[in-house]
């Protein structure tokens, strides 16, 4: 009998792939992960990680698996918290969700599923596995979720091979209310829980109130940059090479305080992310305003005007050699070869039609239709119709 080993973290979904997997003949143990206790940045008084491991182990009394809990907040202050701030402190917009699948769910935690006996790691994310054989071998694939609405396959985008060969997704095949409707048939108490916001397990912290307990609130200045600036005018260059091309439409734009005006003042660029509306306070425009560059080094914020200010747009990105992931190694491209993708650089964004361009010092992705606020620091996700084949991290 194979031994399963569930991420418990007291939601419904976990919950709910726990009685999957027992359904399905598996020997499963829950295990709650408890990456958080600095109680001075949690909001309010209520103790988010303490109801979750209550919920969690409440499930596995229900559904007769034993249960215990893991303490990985020194792995996850290391690996992920600092790893934010470092993020932020350059100015770039880390994603600690899909880090926290990499190094702490599928890897910390997982190696101490293994030690425990487990065949496998099973987590309640909305994607599937599949496996094919290719020359002898088997391959893993990383597939989307069956619910559109739901899938979660991005956040898991920088898995390897290894990982998904001990990794289990019981849910993956039903949707969001077919979850809540079993949890409700077999009265779990996580059967009407709002699934989860704010950060990875640290329960429910807001973004701007946590980094302010690191990165020092520092005034300086909102500036709005006109749509008709001589920068956004230029004619195309003529180009000797399509790297020159790429290079060209995933340049960053070079923002000066005289290029626009100063409209209000904010608290630290840092706090701030492109495409951001909110937390500006800048009224009396005739549309709202977008971030479109933060300036760490000079503590400027440049805005512009309205969702399709050219600021905010572009039509490829660059991903760094060291910052490239193949989850299907077996299809990592050479340099100089090309290859038609769907891509998304965010976690709800539709996906978008591709081609990936392989070079020297790392990989292109132009997209066929100009994107909103690429923001460095994020993961871009491609794929071959429903699976997800390579990520990295936009420079």
């Amino acid at each position: 009998m194979k031994r399963v080993i569930v991420g418990l973290s007291g939601g419904v979904d976990s919950s709910v792939a726990a009685y999957l997997l027992k359904e399905q003949g598996y020997e499963v143990i829950g295990l709650f992960m408890k990456n958080w206790h600095d109680d001075s940045v949690t909001i309010s008084d209520e103790c988010p990680w303490l109801d979750d491991s209550n919920d969690a182990m409440l499930v596995a009394d229900k559904l007769g698996i034993p249960f215990q809990t893991v303490d990985l907040s020194e792995q996850y202050n290391e690996r992920i918290v600092d790893y934010m701030f470092d993020e932020y402190q350059k100015g770039r917009t880390p994603n600690p969700d899909v880090l926290c699948n990499r190094e702490i769910k599928f890897d910390v935690f997982m190696k101490i599923a293994l030690d425990l006996g487990a065949d496998y790691v099973a987590t309640g994310h909305y994607c599937r596995k599949g496996t094919l054989q290719k020359d002898g071998k088997e391959v893993y694939q990383l597939l989307a979720g069956v619910d559109g609405n739901k899938d979660q396959s991005y956040f898991l985008c920088q898995l390897s091979q290894e990982q998904l060969s001990k990794a289990l997704f019981p849910i993956g095949e039903l949707t969001k209310p077919q979850v809540r409707e079993i949890a409700t048939k077999l009265d779990l108490v996580t059967a009407e829980k709002k699934d989860s916001q704010g950060l990875c397990f640290i329960g429910k912290v807001r973004l701007p109130e946590f980094l302010q307990q690191k990165l020092k609130p520092k005034e300086g200045v909102i500036v709005e940059i006109p749509q008709a600036i001589d920068v956004y005018k230029q004619e195309t260059p003529e180009f000797n090479s399509e790297e020159e091309k790429l290079q060209y439409l995933s340049r960053k734009i070079e923002y000066s305080i005289t290029d626009g005006k100063v409209v209000g003042k904010h608290q630290g660029a840092h706090y701030f992310t492109k495409g951001q509306r909110k937390g500006l306070a800048v009224g009396g425009t005739a549309e709202p305003l977008f971030v479109i560059e933060t300036d760490v080094d000079d503590n400027i914020i440049y805005t512009g005007q309205g969702k399709s200010h050219p600021g905010l747009l572009k039509k490829a990105l660059f991903v760094n050699n060291d910052e490239l992931h193949w989850i299907r190694e077996d299809l990592a491209l050479n340099v100089d070869e090309t290859m038609k993708v769907k891509a998304r650089i965010r976690y709800r964004q539709p996906l978008q039609e591709a081609i990936l361009h392989k070079v020297d010092g790392g990989l292109y992705v132009e997209f066929e239709a100009a994107q909103s606020a690429i923001t460095e620091g994020q993961f871009v996700a491609w794929y071959l119709n429903d699976e997800l084949v390579g990520s990295g991290v936009i420079s």
